[in-house]
């Protein structure tokens, strides 16, 4: 795959990345309830990537990247930026091809997630939880240390390899009308967007974000990025803002873009541990906190809902105060 980060996956890409990175991800089940299916009028195929090697769908994109590095490039390891999960997939991937990783982290990061990046063997660097911080701060950090750049989201490689999950889901489930994903930086919608528009072009593609961090949504509405430098919400790893390759995707191939409030993700949080019995986070529960809000948009679809990550700080859940 060429090096430029403007380099447009393609869906060659997407299958490569399966290949490249099938011994070192789980092909994650794809979970139903009823009582999900009769609360919303839809038929529900949960995509779990909370129970991914590193409880995150983000192993898949970080696994790409550095197994598709060649030996002079990883000579010096990997680094990045991130909130956490995309962190602690990196630190994994590394580990298992035993080179080097340096990460930026915000220093309010779950300490779940500060202690997997650890256990995995990556070394991080604490910044301010903003845009403009873990730049800066991730400047230093590849000057010193020289390490490849992998981009949390606005990476070919890292795109390519996140598609690989909604050609999982569409196998799984034999299609589905729907699929909705939280976004964030965008790199697993990106994903969705690459496979989907190959495989079944007229299946929808649904973004769900908090109400607290809406700037893909305004940037959809408005059609142009338009860029929050530090939002508050819970759903902490849906903080960062689009860039220009993962809006090349949402721009072309996104249906809609909806918003739930932090009540909303909570909600939906607690009835899927309660109902489902499976740990996801914050950021996961997006999704199906505005499938709740807007029945209708779903009634009688089959929808796939992709679980992104189980990475939770059990000291700090959201419903504690």
């Amino acid at each position: 795959m060429k090096d430029s980060a403007m380099y447009i996956p393609t869906y060659d890409d997407m299958l490569a990345a399966h290949t490249r990175i099938s011994p070192f991800i789980h092909r994650t089940p794809v979970l139903t309830s009823s009582y999900l299916d009769e609360l919303t009028g839809a038929q529900l195929f949960f995509k779990c990537e909370n129970f991914q090697k590193a409880a995150a769908f983000k192993v898949r994109g970080a696994s790409n990247a550095v197994f598709g590095l060649d030996e002079d490039e990883a000579s010096n390891g990997v680094c990045t930026h991130s909130s956490g999960n995309h962190a602690l997939s990196l630190s994994y991937a590394a580990g298992r091809r035993g080179i080097p990783c340096n990460v930026v982290m915000p220093r309010t990061a779950p300490q779940a997630k500060k202690d997997a990046v650890i256990g995995y063997g990556g070394t991080i660097t604490e910044c301010e939880p903003s845009t403009t911080s873990r730049e800066a701060v991730f400047a230093e950090v590849q000057a010193a240390t020289g390490g490849n750049f992998v981009h949390p989201y606005n990476d070919p490689r890292v795109i390519a390899g996140q598609g690989t999950c909604s050609r999982e889901l569409m196998e799984q489930t034999g299609g589905v009308d729907m699929v909705v994903a939280p976004i964030g930086g965008g790199g697993m919608i990106s994903g969705t967007c690459l496979t989907l528009s190959h495989m079944a072009p007229e299946t929808r593609i649904i973004a769900a974000e908090p109400e607290q961090a809406d700037d893909a949504y305004r940037s959809f509405k408005a059609g142009h990025i338009i860029a929050d430098d530090a939002p508050d919400t819970i759903a902490d790893g849906l903080k960062v803002p689009l860039k220009d390759l993962t809006w090349h995707f949402v721009s072309n191939h996104v249906s809609d873009i909806l918003t739930a409030s932090e009540d909303e993700i909570v909600d939906a949080m607690k009835l899927t541990w309660k109902r489902m019995k499976i740990v996801m986070e914050a950021s996961s529960a997006v999704p199906l906190a505005t499938i709740l809000k807007n029945k209708d948009r779903f009634a009688g679809k089959r929808v796939g809902v992709i679980v992104t990550g189980g990475n939770v700080d059990l000291d700090s859940l959201p419903w504690i105060k």
